[in-house]
């Protein structure tokens, strides 16, 4: 595997550059791969009101790629993205549920297009993530564990990847701090050594993300009440895909104690809030349920359980109903447990499986 040819996904960020500079420097044969998610113009020349980083990823991991030595391709992922990231994307408000759309890139674009793409180039496929793929020589089965960096760790990103993909994935960042890629960067003068680490998703820029959710959702714009859960009304809020499960800050209300959104209802189009206690929920139902090992565990089984990336991961036992849905009980009630977000188990560092949150109890 030490001489096996390996396709790099580079975003244009750091990570994925020093990623690339490793395997490299490891006498390996290494090309890039930059996703081009989406078109300027909408096919008649005119320019599309979608705000993305794209075009600024393409341009820098092209520069990485030529200063390093490596032969770089774009791969046209728009259809495969707008079906899958973007459409999911506005699907999920108009159920009044939040999203997440790296977890759906991951698994049909990221680690679906680019992989058969690696294939096509008879390599493995290198990214960028903090996470770490072992193999058990005794079962011959692939695992997902953590990265070192506990901090950058995105382990509850890649939890739909199964078998076939691990065993042809490289994770050079799994055993690495970001500060020493950082210092890495820097001393091989890579051009993107100082560039800050991003707070966007890759198709929309933080300060545009309310924009850009209002404008491909507008069904969800329309302002409605905002109720407590006694059922009194407390105000008017702005369109529900302004909101999320446990928000705080942007209620316009004026109460004794903090309000935090607690029950998004799109039927009423309204917004529910309630104290912080509130907030809190034991137990969920997650839907769209996948096992990295390829088959679930027998029963019932005890966990750490994530339902969010930056969440502690708390105890909880998982039972597994019918039609690929379980049931997620904590020992402890979890705050803000948000439908269309994942749910993420763990066995210490490894990554067992997960599931979309579909409602709490």
């Amino acid at each position: 595997m030490k001489k096996k040819k390996v396709a790099v996904a580079m975003s244009g960020g750091v990570d994925s550059s020093v990623a690339a500079c490793l395997l490299k420097e490891e006498g390996r044969e290494v090309i890039g791969f930059t996703m081009k998610t989406y078109s300027p113009t909408d096919g008649s020349g005119r320019s599309r009101p979608v705000p993305t980083l794209n075009e600024k990823a393409i341009e820098d991991a092209a520069a990485v790629a030529h200063m390093i030595g490596i032969e770089h391709f774009v791969v046209d992922v728009e259809r495969e993205f707008k079906k899958h990231v973007l459409d999911n994307f506005c699907s999920e408000y108009l159920k009044g549920r939040t999203p997440n759309p790296c977890v759906v890139c991951n698994e049909n674009v990221k680690f679906g297009v680019l992989f058969k793409e690696a294939i096509k180039h008879n390599a493995m496929l290198a990214t960028g993530h903090y996470v770490k793929i072992e193999h058990c020589d005794t079962t011959d089965t692939f695992f997902l564990k953590r990265g070192v960096d506990r901090e950058k760790d995105q382990s509850y990103m890649l939890y739909r990847l199964d078998q076939e993909r691990m065993s042809r994935l490289i994770m050079p960042m799994g055993s690495l701090l970001k500060d020493d890629v950082r210092r890495m960067a820097r001393e091989r003068k890579l051009p993107i050594a100082e560039r800050l680490e991003s707070q966007d998703i890759c198709f929309a820029e933080a300060k545009e993300y309310m924009r850009f959710k209002n404008e491909v959702v507008p069904q969800r714009t329309k302002p409605g009440v905002i109720k407590n859960s006694k059922g009194e009304i407390l105000g008017t809020h702005k369109g529900i895909t302004n909101y999320t499960i446990g928000q705080r800050r942007g209620l316009g209300i004026a109460a004794p104690e903090p309000l935090y959104v607690i029950r998004i209802d799109i039927d009423t189009n309204e917004i529910i809030v309630g104290y912080k206690d509130e907030c809190f929920k034991r137990e969920l139902i997650a839907d769209n349920v996948h096992f990295m090992s390829g088959k679930p565990p027998a029963g019932s089984f005890q966990a750490k359980a994530k339902i969010r990336y930056l969440h502690e991961e708390a105890d909880a036992i998982v039972d597994q109903r019918e039609d690929n849905k379980i049931l997620v009980r904590f020992f402890e009630p979890q705050k803000a447990i948000t439908p269309g977000q994942s749910v993420v188990f763990y066995d210490g560092d490894t990554v067992l499986g997960g599931g979309v949150i579909e409602k709490s109890l």
